[in-house]
């Protein structure tokens, strides 16, 4: 690299020094939150007048608050992808945070942003293992365990410095992967106000005058590209200690209604971010589609003989597969609109391609048993009801996944990862004698699917044929028999 900058980032070294007051309190500072949510303010500051001013916790003792706080909030985010078939590449100097808070070295600075006059908005993504009860937190916790502990320490302070008001309630807006992610925050918080006894006033504000907004969130974010960090500093003028690497693709669905759309200006900006009255049909759509797609492609392609997801979707054969997979027989089974479904498989696939993130194979075939039970086989089961008949694909698929947990292909090991019970199940099922035999062991297996699969008309039948095809003449030619034979 060229000799170090000059230069630190910080708002003088930038010329960005306008000061923007706190509106949002975000708790966490990692990389996928900078990526995403601070993105999206930061273009709703740009395009649409927001005003709006981030204040970062750190939620736990260990951070990246210090070095954020050297760079006065800033950072530079580069994007990478394919849209619509086209590259793009994107760099965005971020400048939304305006301050970062270690509550584990000074908790009344934590405490004082409940009194910011116009803080509206409370957002988090503390890990899945995040939003969770701890019996030992106490309203005196300086700083409490858990991270909702300490939101509703902050909201009771709030509470008692404006007195109770109905306009100083917040939008809590949680991004952890699980579902009904903001229901179970409010349910613990409401726990710890029984727990604290802390008056039933302060739980009636809680639950009238507080909106807590489940969420669905999508971005692949690699995070600071630390093994081509010289090509990326070269790009800046000022040297950033916290330069964060993200896909072009983001995707954040959050329930609400008008009373939110009002308070942020997401129409306003181009991103792919819906207001709805349900996101589960959106949850089920990702699972199916993106989730399905790649659990469906991991024992099907690695057996072609493909590494990577890209070069999956990029292969005449193995990428017509996925495709027609995916348009033929996992979207006809959701409920969204037949244009929603295939705009968004089509981003899908344009993130499967994108070159500048290589996804092995190997790395997505954890627990592919338990993966394909939620992703995969409603999916299957759903399309047997429809018709009255099995996808060819999925059918195909799920025998090549029982084939991959032989654990060997053409003398080379299979990178087959799962526990040791499903692992052991798979290898006595095939010391049997006959694919009859084997697939019947596999589809009765109800601690595998919750469910007999042997009574899906033909399955069991379909799913022989296919798996003595692919161990008789391998992927793709017994893909093309097996089509012949399967009606």
């Amino acid at each position: 690299m060229e000799e170090i900058k000059n230069k630190r980032l910080n708002r003088e070294s930038a010329g960005l020094t306008q000061k923007l007051p706190i509106k949002v309190i975000q708790f966490g500072e990692g990389n996928f939150l900078r990526a995403f949510v601070d993105y999206v303010i930061d273009q709703l500051n740009k395009k649409a007048d927001f005003n709006a001013g981030v204040a970062v916790i750190q939620p736990l003792s260990g951070g990246l608050i210090n070095m954020l706080n050297e760079q006065d909030g800033l950072y530079n985010l580069f994007m990478k992808g394919v849209k619509k078939g086209e590259e793009i590449q994107r760099q965005e100097t971020i400048s939304c945070i305006q301050k970062g808070i270690n509550p584990y070295e000074d908790y009344e600075a934590y405490l004082e942003l409940a009194k910011e006059e116009e803080l509206e908005f409370l957002i988090s993504n503390t890990t899945e293992a995040g939003i969770a009860f701890d019996e030992n937190d106490t309203l005196e916790g300086k700083p409490h365990n858990s991270f909702p502990a300490k939101v509703t320490a902050l909201l009771y302070k709030r509470f008692k410095h404006f007195n109770g008001a109905e306009d100083k309630g917040l939008s809590i807006i949680p991004c952890e992967l699980i579902n009904y992610n903001a229901d179970t925050l409010k349910e613990i918080i409401l726990k710890y106000a029984e727990l604290w006894n802390l008056e039933g006033e302060f739980i009636s504000w809680i639950k009238d005058h507080n909106d807590f907004h489940n969420t669905l969130v999508d971005r692949i974010v690699p995070g600071y590209p630390k093994d081509d960090i010289d090509s990326y500093q070269s790009q800046l003028e000022l040297e950033d200690k916290l330069i964060v690497s993200a896909e072009v693709f983001l995707l954040w669905v959050i329930e609400g209604g008008e009373n939110l759309k009002s308070k942020i200006p997401f129409d306003k900006i181009d991103e792919n971010i819906l207001i709805v009255d349900d996101l589960q049909p959106y949850r089920t759509r990702k699972v199916r589609i993106l989730n399905g797609a790649h659990t469906t492609m991991v024992p099907f392609s690695i057996l072609f003989g493909n590494e990577t997801v890209k070069q999956t979707v990029d292969h005449e054969f193995t990428g017509k597969f996925i495709s027609d997979t995916v348009f033929e027989e996992i979207n006809p089974t959701l409920k969204l609109s037949e244009d929603e479904l295939n705009s968004f498989a089509e981003e899908v696939f344009d993130r499967f391609r994108n070159p500048f993130i290589k996804h092995q194979l190997s790395s997505i075939a954890l627990n592919s048993i338990s993966k394909f039970k939620v992703r995969v086989l409603p999916s299957l089961l759903s399309f047997q009801k429809k018709y009255n008949r099995l996808p060819l694909r999925l059918t195909f698929a799920f025998a090549c996944l029982i084939r991959f947990y032989r654990g060997e292909w053409n003398g080379h090991s299979l990178p087959v990862n799962d526990d040791k019970k499903t692992t052991s199940e798979l290898k006595h099922a095939w010391e049997l004698h006959s694919y009859k035999e084997i697939t019947e062991r596999v589809l009765k297996n109800t601690s595998f699917w919750d469910t007999d699969l042997t009574q899906v008309p033909q399955l069991e039948e379909k799913t022989a044929l296919a798996l003595e095809l692919i161990e008789t003449k391998g992927i793709e030619e017994g893909f093309k028999i097996f089509t012949e034979k399967f009606e």
